[in-house]
């Protein structure tokens, strides 16, 4: 059953209208105030201090860390909405979207995709090369056109699941402190969960990542099908790829969203010397990234739909 901890019902689900309406109107919040920007510095200057010790040290710094923002943010959210509700419903009902919306980000996505597909219709590669790093964690200095493309379709597969269809999953279940605390989690794994130099302090922070998106990436793999169907697209091809080549990527979430895709839109989405996902039935153009965006953006109003029967289904349960 969802557990909605402090929270009534029918606040989740007018908190959850409203943060999406903020979303898809105004965006985001200025760096200064927003919760995302806090918790990237927090963890750089936190991290910081973690260099230099050895693996096991390192290791369990990383964990120390990360276990101390996601109390440090869980916290402050759910005290400070519970005092807000006390003080004043409109207050708690406002402040409480705002919380909500910063831990996903559905139009800021689609934006930085839309920026990437217009500077290769121009063919500025040099511009589309940049625009891409507010995507992907890769190096694209010398990517070609069809690599450029294909990166820029994954991190809109991948990111549905991280920016939107996860955040909400832990907010049905957990109210805001929930998608809060996935958000932190989520964040300290973009920022040091990889390897190289935070091999072992980010080492737990990526593993609590890949438990918390298991579920929603495999939700998200689903609605992206649910949405090939809708849009006319290739629903069966894209069950088929996600089912035999969501392994080949070595993230254990990522793959089942970008193999959907791939095989929703028939074409061949490659990062080199790691995987090929799909076949290579369609070019990859400017044009795709549009279709990946209507089939994402079909998935993402299905996923909302959903979000709000089973508030309304929980609604009912628990009167």
């Amino acid at each position: 059953m969802i557990f909605y901890g402090s929270y009534g019902t029918l606040d989740i689900l007018l908190i959850l209208a409203v943060a999406l309406v903020i979303d898809f109107t105004l965006g985001e919040l200025p760096g200064a105030i927003h919760p995302v920007v806090w918790m990237g510095r927090l963890v750089s200057l936190l991290d910081r201090m973690g260099n230099g010790r050895s693996r096991i040290t390192q290791f369990v710094y990383g964990a120390f860390v990360s276990l101390l923002l996601i109390g440090l943010f869980t916290a402050a959210t759910f005290f400070g909405l519970l005092y807000l509700k006390v003080l004043s419903f409109p207050a708690y009902v406002l402040v409480g979207a705002v919380l909500l919306k910063t831990t996903f980000s559905f139009r800021e996505l689609r934006r930085a995709a839309i920026r990437v597909k217009q500077m290769l219709a121009g063919k500025n590669m040099e511009q589309a090369r940049s625009e891409l790093r507010s995507l992907v964690s890769r190096d694209t200095g010398d990517l070609a056109e069809p690599l450029l493309i294909s990166a820029t379709v994954e991190s809109v597969a991948e990111n549905t699941c991280d920016s939107f269809v996860a955040p909400l999953f832990y907010y049905l279940l957990f109210g805001i402190p929930g998608a809060m605390a996935y958000r932190v989690v989520n964040t300290l794994d973009a920022m040091i969960g990889y390897h190289g130099q935070h091999e072992y302090s980010g080492k737990f922070a990526s593993r609590l990542d890949d438990v918390l998106n298991f579920i929603p990436a495999r939700i998200t793999a689903l609605l992206i099908m649910v949405a090939s169907l809708l849009c006319k697209t290739g629903v069966r091809a894209a069950w088929q790829v996600a089912h035999r080549e969501h392994a080949k990527t070595e993230s254990p979430n990522a793959g089942w969203t970008m193999a959907a895709v791939a095989g929703a839109l028939d074409v061949q989405l490659e990062k080199p010397g790691q995987y090929k996902l799909g076949r290579a039935g369609k070019p990859l153009t400017p044009g795709i990234i549009d279709a990946s965006l209507r089939l994402v953006q079909v998935a993402a109003l299905v996923w909302v739909i959903i979000c709000f029967i089973a508030g309304v289904v929980g609604f009912v349960i628990t009167t």
